[in-house]
């Protein structure tokens, strides 16, 4: 190497070395004014850093603490900016989880959570947890939206914090207006304590003399005569005799109802109107107007006047009440009639597997489903489910009694599907069509399977009861009475003795309804739907009782067979 090129070396290094030296006296000068505060001057001195160059070895460094400066003299978007800058430029750097810290901090401050969380997300260092919790703690409380709280944690299912906002959040809503149901899940999903998060006091019940019960119902005057024959509204009629019998009854015990009834004509526009009357605001309960499409201006005026509500007493439809914290059905939903029969095949069929048959309602998709779930978690084994449609109802006659095998007499002795390979059969549907297959299937089988239906089928059926009997027909009940019970016998002879005729159905319905609710509202006073607590037992009169579910529906659901050509439960 001759003298000039090692000259020339030695200049590099020179230079280099200088170079190096003023960088390093540049970034420890701007760090100088940083850790003293004077965050302006430090963005001026970091500025110049963070360009690059192969010999400035700090424009991470720099233009991180020039962010950080931007952020505590409130430039939010210029800090935001050049931390997003940072992670483009140097996507490998080592101290990313801080920059992805302070983003998160920034996005939040911004009010923009959903994507402050997402860059949490990206930060796995251990060493930031603690830091992450207490600042998702603190921003996600300063949300008061719950459905957005609910978007955030279906984001984010696993992130405790998320469901703890949430939970407090549902916690400082008025106790009527509080999803308990939702509370309790996500306090025993995430072990948050409920008593730390709920802090609302429960609202005292409102006690009266009398308790009003408006009846908005098609009650069709204009069309009634004073003929014995039967009308066309001729429920509603025997509804309404039922309930005012109740109301009698019920005062003889000290709990005063005033019955107050309202003919909507089955028309939305009369229904609108009726709801024009102030004494209705005075009601502590309204029953009606019994069909969906009146009902929509009764559950908006049930809600505004925060007016308990069952729309329609002898329905299962929990459409009815999800719609309004101040709705509930008096009967379980179709929802809770499904999970009760898987229940009771559970604890009362030997064999775990099981057959499936539905109908083509909505009602009976919503019964199979709900049972098969409910099955399913209990350890029952759901070998066959199948819509069946009416047309096509012999295919069940194919499935269970198609015999393979037969005695000297032509008796069938073994079938397609083998004798005692099932425990029971779930039926979700009212039609005869339907039952009435499975019900001769399992007779001509001879065997063992336990059929778990619906009480609808004691209603017009041409089914011979016996065979309900001979096949061990189990059926969910939640309208059954003993006939030979003391109470039944009582209202009995009262309605006997005021009307001349004996009870139907649709008035025993009525009888127990407002002997449930007047209970209730002598219990748990006026607000009952805010001060009673889910799971309350409520005893029945004719029936079995009322418990309420955080459904808003009725939970108690028996089951009844026939022993001896008697209907008992079991």
């Amino acid at each position: 190497m001759n003298k000039t090129s090692l000259f020339s070396i030695l200049i590099l290094l020179f230079f280099h070395q200088a170079y190096s030296q003023d960088f390093r006296r540049q970034y420890k000068q701007a760090k100088d004014y940083f850790e003293v505060g004077k965050y302006s001057e430090a963005m001026d001195a970091f500025k110049p850093l963070m360009v690059y160059d192969q010999e400035n070895p700090y424009p991470e460094y720099a233009s991180f603490y020039y962010a950080l400066s931007a952020h505590r003299l409130g430039y939010t978007s210029v800090a935001k900016e050049t931390f997003l800058q940072l992670k483009k430029l140097y996507p490998n750097w080592g101290q990313l989880p801080e920059v992805n810290y302070w983003l998160c901090k920034i996005y939040f401050d911004l009010g923009e959570y959903f994507q402050g969380l997402l860059v949490a997300s990206y930060i796995t260092d251990p060493a930031f947890q603690s830091g992450l919790t207490d600042l998702k703690r603190t921003y996600l409380a300063r949300i008061d939206d719950v459905e957005t709280l609910k978007m955030v944690l279906e984001d984010y299912p696993n992130d405790p914090e998320a469901a703890r906002a949430l939970v407090r959040l549902l916690g400082k809503q008025p106790a009527h207006l509080q999803e308990s149901y939702l509370i309790d899940s996500l306090c025993f999903k995430y072990s948050l304590s409920r008593e730390a998060l709920v802090t609302v006091e429960a609202p005292k019940p409102i006690f009266k003399e009398k308790y009003r019960i408006a009846l908005i119902l098609p009650f069709l005057a204009e069309t009634l005569d004073p003929t014995p024959v039967k009308k066309r509204n001729q429920f509603v009629l025997d509804l309404y005799e039922g309930m005012k019998l109740a109301a009698d009854s019920l005062a003889n015990s000290g709990i005063q109802l005033e019955l107050l009834a309202y003919d909507n004509q089955r028309n939305k526009e009369v229904t609108k109107d009726l709801l024009q009357k102030e004494e209705l605001k005075t009601a502590d309960l309204i029953v009606g107007p019994l069909f969906q499409e009146e009902s929509v201006s009764v559950q908006e005026f049930s809600l505004a006047n925060q007016i308990n509500l069952v729309i329609n007493p002898i329905s299962n439809n929990a459409d009815l009440a999800n719609k309004s914290p101040f709705t509930f059905l008096f009967q379980p939903s179709h929802e809770t009639l499904g999970m009760r029969s898987a229940e009771w095949a559970a604890t009362h069929v030997k064999r775990e597997h099981c057959l499936v048959y539905y109908g083509e309602a909505v009602k009976d998709s919503v019964m199979a489903f709900n049972f098969i779930k409910r099955a399913l978690e209990l350890g029952i084994k759901i070998v066959y489910a199948e819509e069946v449609r009416n047309d096509a109802s012999g295919r069940i006659l194919e499935t269970l009694a198609s015999a393979t095998e037969f005695d000297e007499w032509k008796n069938p002795i073994q079938f397609k599907l083998k004798k005692d390979s099932i425990g029971s059969i779930y039926v979700a549907s009212d039609s005869e069509l339907i039952y009435s297959k499975v019900i001769n299937s399992v007779e001509t089988r001879g065997d063992s399977i336990i059929i778990i239906g619906q009480e609808g089928w004691l209603q017009d059926t041409s089914v011979d009861f016996s065979k309900f009997e001979r096949t061990r027909v189990t059926m969910a009940a939640p309208n059954f009475r003993s006939m030979t019970s003391p109470a039944y016998t009582v209202f009995r002879k009262n309605y006997l003795q005021k009307h001349g005729t004996l009870p139907v159905e649709y008035a025993c319905v009525g009888y127990e309804f407002i002997m449930t609710v007047g209970t209730i509202l002598s219990r748990f006073g006026a607000n009952f739907s805010q001060t009673m607590p889910d799971g309350t037992f409520i005893p029945g009169t004719l029936g079995s009782g009322y418990t309420l579910l955080p459904t808003d529906d009725n939970g108690t659901v028996p089951f009844i067979t026939f022993r001896g050509g008697r209907l008992v439960t079991y």
